[in-house]
């Protein structure tokens, strides 16, 4: 039998507050160059709608990171799989994520970068889940907060499935 689906924050609002946070990341940056990194697989999504409300100039980078194995829960050890492709010193960098949930991964990917030295070191996360919190950390820009429910769509998976969904959705057992 497969996991029921309930709709957390529907495409339309998603849509809205994208939009919101790319006009406030175009404010926040002006006319100078963000190096963007998207951390894969689940920020991709994320990623791309909110690079079409950026009007600055960026360019892209990709890294990809685990803490989750099968399952629900998180291992707690991080492992990079995939690095950047250039270097970020001297620039200004935003890191874009799914999700902010134990804190782990992020805190993990911010010091690694900032060992290599950018100017500047922001975080966009699409979704906030404050009570998970194992390492306060916390994102500059940020879609939703969200209670602690396990949610699929939009990027976010359940062992490699429901990524194309449009909606935020729980997944109900």
């Amino acid at each position: 039998m497969s996991p029921r689906l309930e709709v957390l924050i529907p495409a339309t609002r998603i849509a809205a507050r994208v939009a919101e946070l790319g006009a406030t990341i175009s404010r926040d940056y002006g006319d100078g160059e963000i190096v963007i990194i998207g951390v894969l697989k689940g920020s991709f999504m994320f990623m791309a709608d909110l690079l079409r409300h950026i009007t600055c100039p960026v360019t892209l980078e990709f890294m990809a990171a685990r803490s989750y194995d099968a399952g629900t829960t998180t291992s707690g050890q991080i492992e990079v799989t995939k690095d950047l492709g250039r270097p970020i010193e001297g620039k200004d960098v935003l890191l874009v994520e799914d999700i902010i949930d134990t804190g782990l991964t992020l805190n993990y990917l911010k010091l690694l970068l900032a060992q290599r030295q950018p100017r500047s070191l922001k975080t966009a996360a699409f979704l906030d889940k404050p009570s998970r919190r194992r390492i306060q950390i916390s994102g500059e820009y940020i879609g939703f907060e969200i209670e602690d429910k396990f949610v699929v769509g939009y990027g976010l998976d359940f062992e490699q499935k429901y990524r194309n969904l449009k909606d935020l959705c729980v997944l109900v057992s």
